[in-house]
């Protein structure tokens, strides 16, 4: 058998597999064949790791408005990213009106009390500006980014993977289409027995492929809790960084404040004409904030389960948040309740095992506050 005769009989097979498969999916939609059900617990993983790809979009696509409200340079940055070079360094909105403060105030006299004041204002706003560039590239990094590996990477693997259990499952269901209509035709005539072995031995290599394409997915499938504890971890880094970006802007203002409230009611113009109006008074709560509290609670927390990782010994922890154990070797939680926690060699860093009584599995630290 030359090439080009195996390369026609393979496409022959392939279109046959298909033309079969088109039928099958046409004569269920129409009512006209049975269709074999993916068993349940099968289901409520699809279901989950499909509303997990839907609101994983959603949350990134908004976060990127949230990070770059102008969508004319979020097209612009998703150019520059597909073409794999870098994007110009522009300043941002505040660095810009900064810089305006800054130049004006050259402009009208650094000596005057309102050339004083802009420059004061501009550099505070440049300040604003550059923790607004921290918190966008933390958050990229951070949460923007393992949201993006899980659509791109993990989620594509699972839809390969539950396309070829589709097609699988039509193969199976096709099969015993044929083994059905094999078997009437044989309680007609006995010339059809070989026709009915032939479709019996189809339909157990379907059922064996199916079958074996339903466990791949359904591994894949129970990877989601892990991917939720992960997302769990990047949030956590997100409003982290969101509050030292909003604390640092308030701590910056408050200073500001008070160095405008040392300038006179009235001052000179640089045309030498006198204004009586007085600089409005900001009225901001005395709310003790330092930029550093976020780190250290973190850092507190992360000490915590250090040294437990470190020792030999156990201690309480409160559930934050229910989780369904992936499997076996992981441990089901309720929100609130109680249970001993330790760390076994070997163990990876987001993970301790847990213990409820005789009960004993993996739970992820994301889902734990410990207890003194």
């Amino acid at each position: 058998m030359n090439v080009m005769d195996f390369n026609v009989k393979r496409f022959a097979a392939d279109a046959g597999t298909f033309l079969s498969r088109a039928v099958q999916f046409t004569e269920e939609k129409l009512g006209q064949a049975e269709k074999t059900e993916l068993d349940a617990n099968l289901e409520n993983l699809l279901t989950k790791a499909e509303n997990t790809k839907i609101w994983t979009e959603k949350i990134m696509k908004q976060t990127e408005v949230l990070l770059q409200p102008n969508p004319n340079v979020r097209i612009e940055e998703f150019l520059y990213e597909k073409l794999e070079k870098k994007a110009p360094t522009r300043m941002n909105n505040h660095e810009l009106l900064g810089q305006y403060m800054i130049d004006s105030a050259t402009d009208f006299g650094p000596g005057t009390a309102y050339g004083n004041a802009l420059a004061k204002c501009g550099e505070t706003q440049k300040q604003i500006g550059s923790g607004e560039r921290e918190f966008i590239q933390s958050t990229a990094i951070n949460f923007l980014t393992p949201f993006r590996n899980f659509l791109e990477g993990d989620f594509k693997t699972i839809s390969k993977e539950r396309k070829l259990l589709q097609n699988k499952r039509l193969d199976l269901d096709a099969a015993k289409t044929r083994l059905k209509k094999a078997r009437v035709a044989e309680a007609k005539a006995a010339m059809w027995a070989e026709e009915v072995t032939k479709a019996e031995q189809e339909l157990r290599i379907t059922q064996s492929e199916f079958d074996r394409q339903a466990e791949i997915t359904r591994l894949l499938l129970e990877g989601i809790s892990g991917t939720h504890a992960h997302h769990l971890r990047c949030l956590n880094d997100f409003v982290e960084a969101q509050a030292t970006y909003y604390a640092q802007c308030y701590q910056y203002l408050l200073d500001l404040q008070k160095q405008l409230g040392s300038f006179p009611s009235t001052f000179s113009s640089n045309n030498n004409q006198t204004s009586t109006s007085s600089l409005p008074s900001i009225s901001v709560p005395s709310i003790p904030i330092s930029t550093s509290l976020p780190t250290q609670a973190n850092s507190v927390v992360t000490s915590g389960f250090s040294e437990l990782r470190a020792s030999s010994g156990s201690r309480k922890a409160r559930v934050l948040y229910d989780y369904d154990a992936a499997d076996s070797s992981e441990l089901s939680l309720l929100a609130d309740e109680v249970i001993t926690v330790y760390s076994v060699p070997g163990m990876d860093s987001d993970w301790l095992m847990g213990q409820r009584g005789n009960q004993k599995g993996r739970v992820p630290i994301t889902y734990l506050e410990l207890l003194n």
